[in-house]
Parts: C-alpha cells; structure tokens; sequence
C-alpha cells in the first residue's frame, strides 16, 4: 500500500491501482482528491471537508464514490445522487478495493463552550492504517500505520504522546501539521519520538511512503 501526504489531514492511499483519499480539506492541495476512486471524509470541518475539492473529483471520475456522515453528506449528495454512502460508527464497508471499519462518534472538545459534533474514524485493512479525524479515538484493533493528528486547537503534546501509548500502532505518520511551525516542529519531532514507545515519522506534503 502506497501511502501520499497531502498538505493537513490529507492522504491518498494507493493499492492494486486503486485510490483512496481522506478528508482532502481546504489546506490540502486543489488537486488532492482528483483521481479518487473513493473518498472518505471524517467529519464537516472546512479544513478536513472542502465542497470544490469534492465536486471536482467527483466530476472528474464519474465512478468515484464518497463515503461519510451525515452533516457532510447531507450537503453533497444532491448533487451526486446513488454516490454518496452515509456511514457512522459500527459500519463497515469496501471502498476502492480497501476494506473500511468506521470507529468513534464525537469530535474531540475544543471548548466546553463549542457545541460537539460528530466525527468518524477510518481503519482501513484490518489496522493497516487508521485515520481519526478530530479526535483521539482508539478503535480497539491492533493498527500497523497511525495517521496521528499533532498539533491542532483541540489537543496538546501530553494527550497525543499519550493517545500512540494506548493505541500501540507499529508506527505513526504526522497529520493535522498544518498549524505547527517549523520552528516548532523539532520539538514536537524530538517529545513525541522519545516518548510515545514507537517509530515516529513524519513526511512533507507529496512525500510517500509503503506501508
């Protein structure tokens, strides 16, 4: 499986000639989602959930699928009638030759003041790869490749060295790394890598990787 970094919360995960996209955002690249055969979004964020990125890939692959809840949905589907496949957590379904398990429910919170909203969770392959969204979700199955979101306004360094403990993936890629600075970086890089007992790693927007 060859695994794409976007810019943000975006990967591409490429397997047997299929795609497979993830929350393409609008921090990620115009052209993240293009050549999708699916895509899956985690929840309606505009920086995990952008319509124009949706529409084009849609438009630009009339077999693409998407897959996601119901406030995402509920904006797009319309436009793309039998194409758009509401999921929440429990469901699991095949999307683009990747074998999907939905986990989790809620967004993490950013303020007791912001209202939450719901958030899903990818596992993609039986845990070779699991993608959160927003929140420190633990989907109870040994996960090979974490996708882990580092630096965001809902989370601090402690609760994400503690969420890779308590998930165990044999390894974790950075996302969410839109807002971290690259002054800032080497600190996280050098706390998270000594700290969270596995192989850390982080790759640069259009980097790839096998996993």
């Amino acid at each position: 499986m060859k695994l794409t970094k976007k810019s943000h919360a975006c990967v591409r995960l490429e397997k047997d000639g299929q795609t497979l996209v993830i929350d393409p955002g609008g921090f990620s690249e115009e052209d993240a989602a293009l050549g999708a055969d699916a895509i899956l979004v985690t929840h309606e964020h505009p920086d995990h959930f952008d319509e124009f990125r949706l529409r084009a890939a849609m438009e630009n692959n009339p077999a693409a699928r998407i897959w996601t809840l119901k406030s995402v949905a509920e904006r797009i589907t319309a436009a793309f009638p039998g194409r758009v496949h509401t999921v929440g957590h429990g469901d699991t379904f095949t999307a683009a030759g990747f074998d999907v398990q939905v986990h989790g429910e809620l967004h993490a919170v950013i303020h007791p003041d912001i209202p939450r909203i719901t958030n899903v969770g990818y596992l993609l392959d039986a845990g070779r790869v699991f993608h959160p969204g927003d929140a420190l979700t633990v989907p109870g199955h040994p996960v090979e490749t974490l996708m882990l979101p580092v630096m965001a306004p809902w989370n601090k360094i402690s609760e994400v060295i503690d969420y890779v403990r308590e998930v165990r993936p044999q390894r974790a890629y950075d996302v969410h790394d839109a807002l971290l600075t690259d002054l800032a970086r080497p600190i996280y890089d050098r706390q998270i890598g000594a700290l969270c007992g596995t192989d850390h790693r982080r790759l640069a927007p259009g980097a790839f990787a096998e996993v």
